[in-house]
């Protein structure tokens, strides 16, 4: 009697077992989602919400579900959003979208937030920075430095709020340059400051001295001489082959319009930038080419953009594609590791391929490894 009690015990554990693995490998994973639905950023929120949508045609995995809430772009209504997601089993969210959003969230323990911030500064312990970040632009043109051989390599930044992200950046990716520069974006001080940075005066005063030499001589080719001194904007070289700019849009052209009228031509200097995303009035202005940048995979994202058109009759948002990206990214992750060591999941070191390129995983850390790009004669070449 004592042998069957011994028994039936043993085969109600194992039925115990049984029954608790089949319901964890049966467990869905919720993937919460925090994006902007109301407000003047809701189109935004709606592309990030659609992108998922077709991450989750993509997978093509029942074991998916995203659950969307509104943050308002607000940091209180965000936290709200949070806490919601975390009363109906969420361990894992992506988003918010927007860095001022975070503030609040470290007061929700055991939820991971995959923000789509490129901001790495200052982000509570449960945040992960999921954005194309400076550090990884720097390390893309580390590559590039290394590749052709540039020696001295100065760094423009300008006086911003993302002027300490840069800071840290140059730190992490070991990049090496000769002198970091910060400016002011007004254009009559920054003129003053990019003078200043290329030595322009002395340059200029060279040639007037050349001139007047040249003028007071009597060399037989006098006139042949003063002809091509003409020609000349300064006489000396600069201390460096190769202009770091970490700027955008118009205020990138103005330094680089700054540095041609200092004689500092994109022709004989290599001039490097931030990550641009395929701006196209760069490709019209020829006079300020060749230039090089680092950004995500071009022939991905137009593949994305033409499957997200064919879906909703509008072209994406940047964001979608790196939303899209997440989900496959989070759904990865998952396939080897338990959703309940949430802390675990971006700690061990991975590496994912996704639409934008390759992600590297380590430390509560994203990396992107990123194509660079030349603009060049108006096109747009892929260097590698």
């Amino acid at each position: 009697m004592y042998k069957f009690f011994k028994i039936f015990k043993l085969v109600i554990i194992c039925v115990l077992y049984f029954s608790n693995y089949a319901v964890s490998s049966e467990e869905k994973i919720k993937i919460g989602l925090l994006v902007p639905l109301t407000g003047n950023d809701k189109k935004i929120g709606q592309q990030i919400i659609k992108s998922t949508k077709i991450a989750l045609k993509d997978i093509d995995s029942e074991k998916i579900e995203i659950y969307p809430k509104d943050t308002k772009s607000d940091p209180n209504k965000t936290l709200q959003s949070a806490i919601e997601l975390k009363d109906i089993g969420v361990k894992i969210i992506i988003g918010p979208v927007f860095y001022q959003n975070l503030i609040y969230l470290d007061e929700i323990k055991d939820i991971i937030f995959v923000s789509l911030t490129n901001k790495t500064l200052n982000l509570p312990k449960n945040v992960i920075s999921g954005g194309v970040n400076a550090t990884s632009q720097l390390n893309t043109i580390k590559k590039f430095i290394k590749l052709n051989e540039i020696k001295k390599s100065i760094f423009l930044t300008p006086k911003l709020d993302y002027e300490p992200e840069i800071k840290k950046a140059i730190k992490q990716s070991k990049i090496k340059i000769y002198r970091h520069h910060i400016y002011d974006t007004e254009p009559t001080k920054l003129t003053a400051q990019i003078e200043k940075i290329t030595n322009y005066k002395t340059r200029k005063q060279n040639l007037l001295d050349e001139i007047k030499r040249v003028e007071n001589s009597e060399l037989p080719d006098k006139d042949k001489q003063l002809e091509k001194l003409k020609k000349r904007y300064t006489i000396g070289n600069v201390k460096f082959d190769s202009v770091i700019i970490s700027d955008f849009n118009e205020s990138l052209k103005s330094v680089i319009t700054s540095l041609l009228y200092t004689d500092v031509s994109p022709k004989k200097k290599t001039i490097i930038t931030f990550n641009q995303w395929f701006d196209e009035s760069l490709l019209k202005e020829e006079t300020i080419q060749p230039i090089y940048y680092p950004s995500i995979n071009k022939k991905n994202l137009k593949e994305f953009e033409n499957k997200f058109f064919k879906e909703f009759n509008e072209y994406p948002n940047y964001l979608s594609l790196l939303s899209y990206d997440m989900v496959g990214l989070i759904y990865y992750l998952s396939l080897n590791n338990e959703l309940t060591d949430i802390d675990k999941l971006f700690k061990k070191k991975n590496s994912f391929k996704g639409k934008i390129g390759i992600f590297d995983i380590e430390n509560n850390r994203i990396n992107h490894r990123l194509n660079l790009y030349e603009v060049k004669d108006g096109k747009l070449t892929e260097i590698f």
